[in-house]
Formats: C-alpha cells, sequence, structure tokens
C-alpha cells in the first residue's frame, strides 16, 4: 500500500514556489507559505520514522533520513511512494548515533524529527537495559551536541507515555511527576530531558512528544495489536497478561505522524512536553471484541499474569498539543484496525511475510 491508496493520510502535497527574494519556498494550506527546508529524520527505517518520512516527502521537503540499519524497500526509490522527487530529495545515511560523528549528517538541515532508539518495555530488563541507555541516552546526547554545533533550529524528539508510570485518576497532564515503572521508560525521560536541557543552553527549540500505544502498518510483530492480528489470521491462540482490564490510549500510525509534522512546522518557540495519543482510551477487552466485530472472526485467548513494568491503564490529556500545534487527532479504533488489518492481509500474502517489512528501530510507545 502506498501513500496515493491510503484513504486515511490526510496529507496536503505542497509544490514550490519563488518567493520575492529569490528564495525556494513550500506553499501549503495548511502551514501557509514556508521556506523550503531539509529535515533529518532519525530512525527513519522504523515503524514511525518510516511513516514520518513519507509524509515529509509528501510534504515537499527534502529529508536526511538517518538510520542503523540498512534502507528497507517500502522507502529506497522507486518504492517510496511513487514521489516523483524521491530519489533526490530524500537522502539516506546509514550510522549509530552512539557510535557514528552525528555532524555530516546536519549539514543544512533545519529541523531534527528524533525518533531513533531501543523500544519495549518487558525487554529492557536485565542485560539488555545496556543497549537502552546506548541508543536512548548516549545516541540522543551525541545528537543534541550535533544540533547545537551545527545551528539547528528545532528538534522534535520521541518520547513515551512509559514516563509516567501509574495513571492517576483520569488523564496524565505534562506537569504530573514521572515515574517510570521499567528501564525503558527511565531511559525515555532521560532522553527527553536531556533534549530539555540543550534546548536552555544552546540555540533550538525543542518538543518533545509522549506518545502514547502507537498502531498500525509496519507496527512490530510482538506489540499487542499486531498479535491481535495474527491471531486473527491463524486462528491460533494470543496471550494477554491480565484480565483485559487495563486500558490504554491508542494511537493510529497516521495521527502520530500528523501530530510529528505539526510540532515540526507550525511557528511556536522554546521548549515543550505534549502528549500525543488518539481519540480516546480503550480497554485490552474492548479492544478484542472491536477486532472481532472488524475482521469477523473470534479471537482465542490465553491469559497470563500482568508482566514487570506494565501500567494499569494510560490516558492522555491533549491540551497542550492542541494549544501549542492544534493536533486533534481523528482515527479511531475501529478505522484505525480496519486499516492495519487491510496492510496485514497485503503482507502476509508477499512471500517473505510481515516480518521482512518491518524494522526494530525507532518504535514508539
Amino acid at each position: 500500500m502506498t501513500l496515493d491508496s491510503n484513504p486515511l493520510i490526510r496529507a496536503t502535497p505542497e509544490e514550490p514556489t519563488i518567493s520575492p527574494d529569490g528564495e525556494p519556498r513550500l506553499r501549503n494550506s495548511r502551514f501557509g507559505e514556508r521556506p523550503l527546508v531539509t529535515s533529518a529524520v532519525t530512525g527513519s527505517n522504523g515503524f514511525l520514522g518510516s511513516h514520518l518520512t513519507e509524509r515529509l516527502l509528501r510534504e515537499g521537503q527534502n529529508v536526511v533520513g538517518v538510520d542503523r540499519t540498512p534502507l528497507p524497500v517500502y522507502l529506497a526509490p522507486p518504492f517510496s511512494g511513487g514521489f516523483e522527487r524521491a530519489a533526490t530529495a530524500f537522502d539516506f545515511r546509514q550510522a549509530d548515533l552512539a557510535v557514528d560523528d552525528p555532524l555530516p549528517l546536519l549539514q543544512d538541515v533545519d529541523t531534527v524529527f528524533h525518533l531513533a532508539g531501543e523500544s519495549g518495555v518487558r525487554e529492557s530488563w536485565g542485560d539488555r537495559y545496556e543497549a537502552y541507555v546506548r541508543a536512548n541516552v548516549l545516541g540522543t546526547q551525541r545528537l543534541l551536541e550535533a544540533c547545537r554545533a551545527v545551528g539547528v533550529r528545532r528538534v522534535i524528539i520521541a518520547s513515551s507515555s512509559s514516563v509516567y508510570g501509574p495513571a492517576p485518576e483520569g488523564p496524565s497532564h505534562t506537569g504530573d511527576l514521572p515515574q517510570p515503572l521499567s528501564p525503558y521508560g527511565v531511559s525515555k525521560l532521560a532522553a527527553e530531558r536531556l533534549a530539555l536541557a540543550y534546548a536552555g543552553e544552546a540555540d533550538f527549540d525543542v518538543c518533545a512528544l509522549r506518545y502514547f500505544t502507537v498502531y498500525g502498518p509496519r507496527q512490530r510483530l510482538t506489540m499487542l495489536m499486531s498479535r491481535i492480528l495474527q491471531a486473527a489470521h491463524t486462528g491460533s491462540p494470543m496471550t494477554v497478561f491480565g484480565d483485559g482490564a487495563q486500558r490504554r490510549h491508542f494511537t493510529f500510525v497516521d495521527d502520530a505522524v500528523e501530530a510529528t509534522v505539526l510540532a515540526g512546522c507550525r511557528p511556536w518557540t522554546g521548549s515543550h512536553v505534549v502528549n500525543v495519543a488518539g481519540p480516546s482510551s480503550s480497554s485490552v477487552a474492548e479492544v478484542l471484541a472491536t477486532a472481532e466485530s472488524v475482521l469477523n472472526t473470534p479471537i482465542l485467548v490465553n491469559r497470563e499474569p500482568n508482566r514487570a513494568g506494565d501500567a494499569v491503564a494510560t490516558e492522555a490529556d491533549l491540551s497542550p498539543a492542541a494549544d501549542l500545534f492544534g493536533y486533534c487527532p481523528q482515527i479511531g479504533l475501529t478505522e484505525g484496525i480496519t486499516e492495519h488489518w487491510r496492510w496485514y492481509r497485503s503482507s502476509v500474502d508477499d512471500a517473505a511475510g510481515p516480518s521482512a517489512r518491518l524494522s526494530a528501530t525507532g518504535g514508539a510507545r
């Protein structure tokens, strides 16, 4: 599926124009006239990063993609959404931010979307935490140093709802005291705070986006929504941790991308932290019931105890994102699951299967 065939994409194509001062600019009904800029997307091969990269190319931007893994076919021209400009507008650099020098990656870059990182709550316990510190903390710090050195104007950084920990009664507010319940959440909070600290010392603006349970095409196969679709497709039982009453504020990937693009393009200054989530939260039991209705098939379940580090409920206060850059999620569970299922079915029809079309990097919770 390409962006052109996706009915949920709400991007408005932009056309380059020439301003009175002779500089190339973009005209767009949502953002107005603005300079033609180059954005860098770290974690560009991952779940959210690949969708964002496609969207920015569709918006008419030049994009430097950075990822430690090789370029996947769904981003490599001529597969990158059918964009005529993709071959010249997309510059991919394979690099590990914790090892390789980020400075050459950011030359002439105006805005950095930092989505690279190590994902997963339950995987972050034990010896693997070193990988989370390396990717989420050290990689972020080295990137921010480079942003300061080259004069980047704006940094958008992927944070996570996992920084909140135990949910209070009602939605989580960005002013709440963070109490992460997992090593993953600790590493994401550290990355977020690093970005805010650098913004206070360097001459660039920062917005940390706390994503809530993003799902959709290219999601990691270990995540809940992907496991639900796999169970529906194969007829095999899936594991559900807990009694199904735990709640999550699910976010379809196109809504997450919309918020990210708005954060990068709308006018604002300073340092901000905002939540990014879908229209409403749902229990796991409600998600299973919705999936069974959408897919018209029963989903078999094996239940196991709750896992360490899992919050009982997540729910987002979206008012800061609405106030700062006009974010308003549009895609509910029924529509999102339908689109995710359409992609899943097409991917399993491929000879390589869905796992060949997914990346383990750049994920977001």
